[in-house]
């Protein structure tokens, strides 16, 4: 029987204690702050037990520093005949982190009397390198609120990792490129809705926008040109045993033409894949996913 491995790490305050609770819920066999030195104990002993085909495990930097940088030869020693691992990495902006760890009042576990918690997010960065450069997937937490984080996991990872994931995610460039994106597009070059008064308070969702782009030969030619490229290397990514796909959509405010262009996209590849969703991350709400609401 083939066991189903999923590691969660990422910075304390980013959403690791949600993301292991909903798997729990999804039935995996789950166990927070597991050092790493018993990672392989833990698979030898599950793997000959009949009754648990699914695990998740948080690893974070309250191990010992010198076991994490043992994390990569602990996997890759997994026969991938028994064991199928999947590494989820999760992250925030610092200044978020900070606001939450500020607003809940808990201490970071590397802070003390000589670091502050700024300078413990920054030596986390660093201790988790060798643990966030082997994940199949990273999520930023930044924007998502704690319902959105919950169906995020949900609908990711924990439908299980044989089928491919793609997400088209829209953003605002004067917010920053998310970090879990794997391809980019840049929008900010099209006919922007903002400039036309009747459809500035208005986004890609409406329609009035939407008949507006569609009007635009750039938007149509970027649309064509986009699609193209995707039907080209997303079923190499997917036979190169990719599990997830980011393409997030860039422009200005993230409002109308990355927002409808990633809807467009959306619609198009729903028939070609069975795991497609779509976010917009600027027309969520603030948010603040900390541990009083369970992050």
């Amino acid at each position: 029987m083939m066991l189903s491995l999923i590691v969660i790490s990422g910075r304390s305050g980013s959403g690791k204690s949600t993301a292991l609770n909903v798997l729990e819920d999804m039935g995996y066999y789950c166990i927070d702050n597991l050092p790493v030195s018993l990672l392989a104990p833990l698979i030898t002993r599950l793997s000959s037990a009949l009754t648990i085909d699914k695990v998740a495990v948080s690893i974070d930097a309250r191990n010992i520093a010198d076991d994490l940088v043992l994390f990569p030869a602990t996997i890759t020693d997994f026969d991938s005949k028994i064991v199928e691992t999947t590494v989820i990495f999760l992250d925030a902006a610092s200044p978020t982190l900070v606001k939450r760890f500020s607003e809940t009042r808990r201490k970071h576990p590397l802070s003390n009397k000589v670091t502050d918690l700024r300078e413990a997010l920054e030596l986390e960065s660093s201790l988790l390198d060798a643990i966030s450069d082997l994940a199949a997937l990273t999520i930023d937490t930044t924007s998502l609120t704690i319902h959105e984080l919950r169906d995020e996991i949900s609908t990711r990872v924990a439908r299980q990792t044989h089928e491919f994931a793609l997400l088209f995610l829209s953003f605002a460039y004067k917010r920053g490129v998310p970090v879990d994106a794997d391809l980019v597009f840049d929008v900010r070059c099209l006919p922007n809705p903002h400039w036309k008064l009747d459809l500035r308070s208005l986004c890609g969702l409406d329609e009035p926008v939407q008949v507006f782009l569609n009007q635009q030969s750039e938007f149509v030619e970027m649309f064509t040109d986009v699609s193209e490229y995707l039907n080209k290397w997303l079923p190499r990514f997917e036979a190169n045993n990719r599990s997830y796909l980011t393409v997030a959509i860039g422009c200005t405010g993230g409002q109308h033409r990355s927002v409808f262009m990633c809807q467009k996209l959306f619609d198009n590849y729903q028939s070609n894949f069975t795991n497609v969703q779509v976010r917009h991350r600027e027309l969520s709400g603030p948010a603040n996913p900390s541990e009083k609401n369970g992050v």
